[in-house]
Parts: C-alpha cells; structure tokens; sequence
C-alpha cells in the first residue's frame, strides 16, 4: 500500500469516525443527566432529596481525602512549574502555539471561574466576617471585629487562589502532556495510561471513567448556572422591584443558556475564543473601577494582613477536620470548593489541553496555575475588601441583606451603593451572565468531545450533541434553584456541586498518580 493511500485511508476513517457518538460514555451519562432533568420536573422534591444525602453522605465521608488530594496537587504543580521539567514543550521541541498570549490567557481565566469570583467576592468575606450561617463558631475568632475582617479575607484566599487552580493545572497537563506527547487520545481514560497502560483504554474502563467525568462536569455546570440564576434573581429583585421566583429564574434560564448554547456552536474559534475575550476585558475594567472608587488603602492593609494570616494557617485549613472547624465552614464552604473544583477538573483540564498547544509546561503553569490564582487574589482583595470596609463602617450593612435574602443576595447592596450604581448593576448581570456562558460554551464542547469517536483536539463534535447537553445542564439548574434554595438559598445548587465532585473524586486522585508516575518516574519526552 502507498503512503498516499494509507494517507486517505486515514483521511477517511478520520472522516467517518469522527461525528460517531461513543455509546458507552454519552447513553449512561445522558440518561443519568437526561433523567435527572426529567425526575425535576416530574418530581422535584425527589431530586432535591437525592442531592441533599449525597451532598452529605459524600463531604462527610470522603472530605479527609479531598483535602489530602488537594494539598498533593499543589505541592505537585509547584515542583513541575519551577524544575526543569517547565521547559518540556508539549508537542515536542518544533511545536507551535495557536494562541496568542491574551487569548489564551483570557479563555483558560473565563472558562474556570465561570459566574464565582462575581458570586462570591463580595458575598463570601461578608458571610465569614458576620459568621451568618456559623462559620466563626469553632475558630476562636469573634465575628464582627476587625480579626474577623482579617480572617475573612484569608480564607477567600485560601478557597479561590493556588490550591484550586492547582487541580485544574495538574489535570490539564496530564491531558495535554499524554495527548500532545505521548500521542494518545484525547480522553481522560488516557490520561490514566501511564499507570494501566493502553489497555485502560479499552473495553468497560473507558467508557466508566469516561462516563464519570461527563457526569461530574454536567452536575457542576448545572450548579455553576444554578448559583448565576439565584445571583441575578436576587440582583433584578433588589434593584427593580422584580419579585424573584421560578418565572425569573425560567426566563434567566432560558437567556443564559441560549448564549452559551450558541457560543458552543459557533466553534472554539468563532464562538469561545471571542466570547472569553469580551469576558476577560470587562473583568479588568471592572476591577480598575473598584480600585479607584474603593477604599484603596484599607484595601491594600487588609489584603496584606490577610495574606499573612492565610499562610501562617495554611497548613491546619489544608488539612482541618469537620468536627474541628465545623461543618458551617469546613464542610459548607471549603470541602464544597473543592468538590465543584474536582468535579470541573478532568474536563476543563481536556479544555486547557487543547488551547496550550505548544507551550512548555512552565508557560503552561503560569497562565493556568499562577496567573488565575493571582487574579482571585486581587479580585477578592478589591471587592472584599471595599464590602468589609463599609461593613465596618456602616456604610452599607451587607450582613443583614445576606440574612434576609439568601447568600448571593450581597453583591446588589454593594453595587448600589457605588457611584454610578444604576449604570453598574446592569453591566455586572450582563457580565455575571456572559461570565457563565465563556465557561459553560466550553465545557458543552468539551462534553460533547469526549462523547464523540476518535476526534482530535482541532475538530467540532456534532452540533445536536452540544444543543442536548445545554439543555439537559439548563433544565437540571433550573430545577434546583427554583424547589431546593434551602437556607442559603443554594443549597440545592451546593448538592449538585458536591454530588459532581464525588463521581470523579477518584478519578482525580488516579490523574495525580499518573502526573507522579509520568513526570518523575518514566522518561520523560
């Protein structure tokens, strides 16, 4: 056979294959995902329920691990970042990057934080600072002083800057790292090969783990887009009057989802890239607005006290039990950050591999690991700390509006007391909306890849496999923002989050294993 032939008969299974739907991995998760969606609307209650105890059952049982897993993935990244092993190219020495720098940055920032730095920058230090739902209890630090103000900022900190970013950086160069170099597939079965060899790529496994990350990524985009609904509700609520309720949060559900949905469809160039880049410019304008509206030298204190208490603790809240913190924070708030972080991991780290062709590990770091998390630091830093000073001051009291009106509800006080408020409270819904669908566009991809035979990384899946999992992720948010708000007003948004991260937990902490393995034990290429 000629080179030539055996070019088009690889052109043709290329061809043929490439639109084929991986039956193993999209009908199991589908159906979970797709019956989820049908069990809300027929019974909502049940769903709620079944949420609740896994949300449960799983940050109880399973939060040593997390924690554990999450303070190897750091300390993991950290090494890979600064050895010599950053100036591995992935796709070999004569690889060439895609992207530029600014478009690459702004699609890896915009699609991992999707609708959370807005949620809770201010939202979150407030909550710790008043203890509303009684995370001061068991720390020793009495809510309301200037302490609280301190420890507020440290533990946004901790939740939203390295160790986070770390997951996400580890399980996308695994991905890029196996694919790009080692010339595997596109999957995150094969990110698991340098343990179990090519045969974990084969058979019942494939499609199990497989399987196990769409459901993960489902539950937490349904989660991400639950949060965003109540956030917005809350916000049109707040400001014009607009009673929020399940019409609201229908017709939300209805706008945000189109958007992503079409962003999806339009393609990784034409529609994500262009999408994160809008997002990522109002991100700065808005942060640039704050830091000259604010009080910037409280700001700057606050920030800098902050960092120091964050890391003279940082090892007890790494490693800090339940029944030493309590459940109101630990389990709540930290163990749920990681859950929704670990259930995005596997498949955001896909995305971040298919837009870091021809970096070096290093570049790669940096703009996955680093950057991100330095901008969380500064993000928290300007809206948490301008929400704390006025709190303290009595500005405006953000405390008593998270009480009587949910979670999310701070963040429309805050914006109405900032010059120009009217004007702002707008751009923020639009961008909190954009915000959700630059992270949401790629994720529907990158699950509708995965469900898709032999594609490569520079290929579209089929447009009616992106439009069915926006809507099943679309309807599943809905669903739990309207019949299980709970206390926080999220709670059932929380469930998701944590019912995400627990699917793929496991296979996370193979995705470690394989980085150890891969970098550190094999040859590495």
């Amino acid at each position: 056979m000629s080179l030539v032939t055996e070019k088009e008969n690889v052109i043709g299974i290329t061809v043929e294959t490439k639109k084929k739907t991986r039956k193993g991995v999209f009908w199991p998760a589908f159906l979970v995902v797709g019956g989820g969606a049908v069990l809300g609307i027929v019974n909502n209650k049940m769903l709620a329920e079944i949420s609740m105890n896994g949300f449960l059952g799983s940050l109880r049982g399973l939060g040593w691990l997390y924690q554990i897993i999450s303070i190897v993935a750091l300390v993991l990244v950290g090494i890979l970042t600064f050895s010599k092993l950053g100036n591995v190219r992935l796709g070999g020495e004569d690889a060439k990057p895609k992207y530029p720098f600014p478009a690459w940055f702004a699609m890896a920032l915009t699609g991992g934080i999707a609708t959370g730095v807005i949620t809770y920058g201010v939202n979150e230090p407030i909550i710790y600072f008043a203890s509303i739902y009684g995370e001061l209890k068991q720390t020793g630090v009495n809510p309301g002083t200037p302490l609280a103000a301190i420890y507020a900022m440290a533990r946004s900190f901790y939740n939203w800057t390295f160790i986070p970013y770390a997951m996400y950086s580890l399980s996308g160069l695994v991905a890029a790292y196996v694919y790009f170099n080692r010339k595997k597939s596109l999957s995150v079965t094969a990110t698991l090969t340098p343990l179990f060899g090519d045969k974990v790529t084969k058979g019942i496994w494939a499609g199990i783990v497989d399987t196990l990350a769409v459901l993960a990524i489902a539950l937490g985009l349904a989660s991400s887009l639950g949060a965003g609904l109540a956030l917005v509700g809350s916000g049109i609520e707040a400001t014009y009057g607009i009673k929020q309720g399940p019409v609201v949060w229908l017709v939300l559900t209805f706008v945000i989802t189109a958007m992503f949905t079409f962003s999806a469809l339009k393609g990784l160039d034409k529609g994500i890239s262009r999408l994160s880049d809008i997002n990522a410019k109002i991100f700065y304008i808005i942060l640039i607005a704050l830091i000259i509206i604010g009080p910037t030298l409280y700001i700057l204190r606050t920030s800098t006290a902050g960092m120091a208490y964050w890391l003279q603790n940082f090892w007890i809240w790494g490693l800090d039990p339940i029944d030493i913190g309590g459940e109101a924070l630990v389990m709540w708030w930290t163990l749920y950050d990681w859950a929704i972080w670990i259930a995005y991991a596997p498949l955001m780290g896909i995305f971040l591999a298919v837009i870091s062709h021809g970096r070096t590990i290093r570049e790669f770091m940096i703009v996955n690991w680093i950057l991100p998390s330095v901008f969380g630091m500064i993000w928290f830093g300007i809206w948490g700390g301008t929400a704390l000073y006025w709190q303290q001051h009595n500005v405006v009291d953000l405390a008593t509006t998270i009480k009587n009106s949910g979670a999310v509800a701070g963040l429309w006080a805050f914006l109405a007391n900032l010059p120009l408020g009217t004007i702002i409270i707008p751009v923020v819904m639009v961008t909190l909306m954009l915000s959700f669908a630059a992270g949401a566009d790629s994720m529907v991809r990158t699950i509708s890849s995965l469900c898709t035979v032999n594609i490569r990384h520079d290929e579209e899946p089929a447009n009616w496999k992106k439009l069915l999992w926006a809507l099943s992720i679309g309807t599943i948010a809905f669903v739990m923002v309207a019949f299980a708000g709970g206390v926080q007003g999220v709670d059932g948004v929380k469930y998701l989050a944590a019912l995400g991260g627990s699917t793929v937990l496991f296979v996370f902490v193979l995705q470690v294993a394989s980085a150890i393995k891969m970098f550190f034990m094999d040859r590495v290429e």
